[in-house]
């Protein structure tokens, strides 16, 4: 998934998330065959705090640090740059589909089409299911915002590659951990809110955002009570429509992502039907040239772009 991708180049993904508190980046290697047990490797990592101003600045100095010019670079967008939707498949040959979503999307966003720059994701529809099922994500974001952010990278001398959404940098994560044959819920929080993704066999079927950040998550006792007891409703609820839905997706656990503590964990276990496992991203990354990273309050932070550094070099969507 990308707005636009570049030809290939040397060694790995250097994923960069430029928001309003700094810029956050990770270099990841892939396997050559990730079947084959061998972890992605995490070559790197820096978060350099900064207002937005200071971007251009920051990914500037984080391509000297990590040598850019080495890997693929790509940009994950933050909430709030682009818009996310789920509507019906268009009828028409895949070569026309970003064109015939682009009129779909003119009533359901919050500026015009003609000033949008579009990308298409396909929701697979079951073994021999009725073709008026299929449905497609659209991600939509303003001109000015994409061209805003190729200009970042051109004053900051660094070649960007292709721009990305935190809802398929998380897919990339769920997608290594996915049992043979069932679906992954997966539930991660940081500053901009929380997100909930279900992937299954590779694919990104669910992702729906939470309107509560990272710091209200792991905030104080007193406070924990309400906020879990809505977790719960909010992942009960979009579960249940999940599974009414895609009803051919057997989703076989809920995954939470680092968040720094195991509070939240032990609320939902104890509240919801699935199972619900808590993530150490060391049993899906090689952290042996950045051994920082096993911490949770770390893998937190740098939780994003180390799945957008997750792409597969080959791919060009």
């Amino acid at each position: 998934m990308a707005f636009w991708h570049k030809a290939r180049k040397k060694d790995g993904w250097l994923a960069l998330s430029a928001g309003a508190a700094g810029v956050t980046a990770a270099v990841v290697r892939r396997a050559a065959d990730t079947k084959a047990g061998v972890k992605p490797a995490v070559l790197a990592a820096a978060q350099h705090p900064g207002s937005r101003a200071e971007a251009a600045g920051l990914v500037a100095r984080i391509g000297k640090e990590f040598d850019a010019a080495e890997h693929l670079c790509s940009s994950v967008l933050v909430p709030g740059e682009y818009q996310l939707l789920v509507l019906e498949a268009p009828n028409v040959p895949v070569a026309e589909m970003k064109t015939a979503v682009g009129w779909k999307l003119k009533d359901m966003i919050d500026f015009p089409v003609l000033e949008a720059t579009i990308d298409v994701l396909d929701i697979p529809v079951a073994p021999n299911g009725p073709a008026h099922n299929h449905q497609v994500f659209a991600v939509a974001a303003r001109n000015g915002i994409i061209e805003a952010l190729q200009n970042l990278y051109v004053e900051a001398k660094v070649d960007l590659a292709a721009i990305d959404i935190p809802e398929i940098a998380q897919r990339n994560i769920s997608a290594l951990l996915e049992p043979e044959g069932r679906g992954l819920a997966m539930l991660a929080f940081d500053e901009h809110g929380g997100l909930l993704t279900v992937t299954f066999r590779g694919e990104l079927y669910l992702a729906r955002r939470m309107d509560i950040a990272l710091g209200q998550v792991e905030g104080p006792q007193e406070q924990r009570q309400q906020l879990y007891d809505r977790i719960a409703l909010e992942l009960q609820r979009s579960l249940d429509n999940f599974e009414r839905q895609f009803q051919y997706v057997a989703v076989s656990k809920l995954v939470l992502a680092p968040t720094g503590s195991a509070s939240l964990h032990d609320y939902l276990s104890a509240n919801l039907y699935l199972p619900v496992d808590l993530l150490d991203l060391d049993s899906v990354f090689d952290f042996d040239k950045v051994p920082e990273l096993r911490d949770a309050a770390q893998q937190a932070r740098f939780f994003t772009v180390l799945g957008g550094g997750l792409r597969d070099e080959g791919a060009v969507a």
